[in-house]
């Protein structure tokens, strides 16, 4: 069963790592104006650069060559697993990708382990509130936070978490990298975006399994409400969670490369958007491909995880 997985997530990761690398490589050669005179002003800065040195960058870089003969050359180097080099600072795209892809990784990491710390005690909360018939105040707050925080962009959240806690109140520092207070506010961001819908899904898993059948037998059984939980509902609940997160990885992505370029996060995401700006092909097209290939990676232990805590699941796939 494992065995049928990895090879079917091993064609998925080709076909990524294909389709993103073409996708990136279609969209960048579509973009208006001089792709060599926006590498050029890149490299000597806007004041500094002129039709010649565009000229020199252009011959340098091979630039003047028909689309689909850079084409067949870019596949030809993924194929050897040669990303090439920068095209504004010359270094290995290899090295710059998996020097930025680290901060990255830790950044998402907090994000997540913040977002299910919040995600799990409420869903879990309003989930037993709903169930023992109460009125629902809370979940009734948690819901209207989860639609207002779901609604809104998640460099708005960041923002208006700027501006509270680190200039109204300057508890953290605005931007940067080097201590762990820089890491609060990027992570944070990230952590209330995804817990706005997560906890709903640990809402409804918890509220399925407190209605269940088992669950109530096991208490008919003699057991108390904490060893029900833990012995029957836990192991439950925790299959469609862990799933979700699976799902959420995409929503990570998107945020991280928002998040790291307002918190100035030293990150793949903030990396991305100065190369597009630079005109950096083969740097994005590594950032893009990086990420491609992370998220079928992760998706593939969500997977695994999925199979340990419930083996059933992949045999009737």
């Amino acid at each position: 069963m494992l065995w049928d997985l990895a090879k079917k997530r091993l064609y998925q990761l080709i076909l990524v790592a294909w389709g993103v690398g073409t996708l990136t490589f279609i969209l960048m050669r579509s973009l208006p104006g001089d792709m060599a005179y926006r590498i050029a002003a890149s490299r000597y800065g806007q004041d500094n650069v002129d039709s010649a040195a565009a000229e020199l960058v252009r011959q340098e870089l091979n630039l003047d060559q028909a689309w689909f003969g850079q084409y067949l050359s870019w596949l030809s180097d993924l194929m050897q697993f040669n990303l090439g080099n920068s095209l504004v600072s010359g270094l290995p795209v290899s090295e710059t990708v998996l020097h930025q892809l680290g901060h990255s990784l830790l950044l998402a990491g907090f994000g997540i382990a913040l977002s299910v710390a919040i995600a799990l005690p409420l869903g879990t909360l309003t989930a037993k509130e709903v169930f023992a018939k109460k009125r629902g105040v809370l979940n009734l707050l948690v819901v209207w936070f989860s639609i207002f925080t779901r609604a809104m962009p998640v460099f708005v959240l960041g923002l208006i978490l700027l501006l509270l806690l680190a200039i109204e109140w300057p508890l953290l520092p605005v931007a940067g990298f080097g201590t762990w207070r820089h890491l609060v506010l990027p992570s944070l961001t990230l952590a209330i975006s995804l817990a706005a819908v997560s906890n709903r899904v640990v809402h409804r898993s918890v509220a399925q399994v407190l209605g269940s059948a088992f669950y109530q037998f096991s208490r008919v059984k003699g057991l108390s409400e904490g060893q029900t939980f833990f012995r029957h509902g836990v192991r439950n609940m925790a299959l469609p969670i862990v799933a979700f997160i699976g799902i959420q990885l995409v929503s990570v992505i998107e945020g991280i490369v928002m998040i790291e370029s307002l918190f100035s996060w030293p990150g793949i995401g903030h990396g991305l958007a100065h190369a597009i700006f630079a005109r950096d092909i083969p740097l994005i097209q590594g950032c893009a491909l990086t990420m491609g290939v992370l998220f079928v990676v992760l998706n593939s232990l969500i997977d695994v995880l999925c199979y340990w805590i419930d083996p059933r699941g992949l045999q009737e796939k």
